[in-house]
């Protein structure tokens, strides 16, 4: 017997999910009074669906107009993500059930369709004229640029005021974004034990916000490394109108082609997803030698709850539209990268709470300016950043992903260093 669409739903998934399915074929599957209504429009949908089962294939038919969902936020998704990846994980189909539901989809089903224009295609894909090694400057700088050079515009539409892309730090559940990113980058200062005078090196500075606010606030001279032409050229602007321009720079380069050393401190915010672990050695051996004696190095990035998963994740959604060749591993692994070129570990906690409510603010941000996003970048790439933001925030939440910050301390040749007692930055 052949069944619909909406047969073959409920056969997989069941009639207890958070949605309601509508096809093509006039059939309908899913819970009718569920808050959510997901419409299969076209043949192609199912192809979508069927190619990438999952977040993936939804996501695909979603930025391509041939899967519509009813009673979604397209600037904030993160009730319907909520609900949806919560379900995917509980219901899934079991193995023995899919030949026969399969057959009745028919031949034309299993036809790739054409890959949204957006996404990153695997390597196979594209042929091997790629841009080169993962992790070479030139195919580094490609993959920062797929998302970094969306517009100046659009980020000040998402982040808010401070332009600060990384994780923020409430110092209290009432706080604001702004509020809270101040906080992450004192919380930084602090950590780094920051003075006047002093000179530090952030690298990986996106607009400049934790160059800016050492400068500003601790009496430190600061050189900052973008490989975003459209981030460096903000941040010079607004680093000159703050009258910071004597003692803050940000210039758009490889942070391997620094060759300024001596610094007292080096700041590295959310750069370390970019690096690739087998990349760590050198990464943190270059910035171990940027150090003078004493010096303390503070390294913030997002992490995996274990050491087990791989850290590439080739055929997820965040690679494929967010975040190319980006890999993210376990603390212990940059703990240990860290600790065997040199640095004592003096300090790491996890802020994975405080990046799921960034996120969140961020969704808020991206909706209550939706027109504006849509009108700047087109539908496909806000739509894009609603699910990529709130997938994220899902993620931070439920322990699947998360942030830590850990703080290294490069002592002399006898072992003695700057750290004092007892950690004077607080929290």
């Amino acid at each position: 017997m052949t069944l619909t669409i909406g047969q073959i739903s409920d056969e997989l998934f069941g009639t207890d999910v958070p949605f309601a399915l509508s096809a093509y074929d006039g059939s309908t599957g899913g819970n009718p009074d569920a808050p959510y209504r997901i419409n299969l429009d076209n043949e192609r949908a199912l192809r979508y669906l069927v190619s990438a089962p999952g977040e993936l294939g939804l996501a695909r038919g979603y930025l391509m107009g041939d899967i519509s969902i009813e009673g979604i936020d397209p600037g904030d998704p993160y009730d319907f993500l909520h609900a949806f990846l919560y379900n995917f994980e509980v219901h899934r189909p079991t193995v023995k059930k899919l030949p026969e539901l399969l057959k009745s989809l028919g031949i034309n089903a299993f036809r790739p369709p054409p890959l949204p224009a957006l996404e990153t295609a695997p390597q196979w894909r594209r042929g091997l004229e790629s841009l080169g090694a993962r992790h070479s400057k030139k195919r580094d700088a490609e993959a920062i640029h797929h998302h970094y050079d969306v517009s100046n515009e659009f980020y000040e539409l998402v982040l808010g005021e401070s332009m600060a892309y990384t994780c923020a730090c409430y110092p209290e559940e009432s706080a604001t974004l702004e509020q809270a990113q101040f906080h992450k980058h004192d919380l930084v200062c602090r950590k780094l034990d920051l003075k006047p005078g002093m000179r530090l090196l952030d690298i990986g500075c996106g607009w400049g916000g934790m160059v800016r606010h050492a400068v500003e606030h601790y009496g430190v001279t600061a050189l900052g490394v973008t490989l975003s032409a459209e981030q460096a050229s903000w941040a010079q602007q607004k680093i000159k109108e703050q009258g910071l321009d004597d003692r803050a720079e940000v210039r758009f380069m490889d942070y391997r082609d620094v060759v300024e050393s001596d610094f007292d401190a080096v700041s590295s915010i959310g750069l370390t997803e970019h690096i690739g672990v087998k990349n760590y050695p050198d990464y943190f051996g270059r910035l171990y030698a940027k150090l003078r004696p004493g010096g303390r190095m503070l390294n913030h990035c997002i992490t995996r709850p274990d050491t087990k998963a791989p850290a590439l994740t080739r055929g997820g959604f965040i690679n494929r539209y967010v975040f190319p060749d980006g890999e993210i591993t376990g603390v212990g692994v940059i703990v240990s990268a860290m600790q065997d070129q040199g640095f004592e570990i003096r300090h790491a906690e996890d802020l994975r709470e405080h990046y799921a409510k960034t996120c969140r603010a961020w969704c808020k941000n991206l909706s209550a300016n939706w027109d504006e996003a849509v009108q700047d970048a087109g539908e496909q790439v806000a739509k894009v950043w609603g699910l990529y933001l709130a997938g994220s925030s899902v993620g931070f939440e439920t322990n699947k992903i998360q942030l830590h910050q850990v703080l290294g301390e490069k002592v002399d040749d006898r072992g003695h260093g700057s750290y004092p007692l007892r950690p004077t930055f607080g929290v």
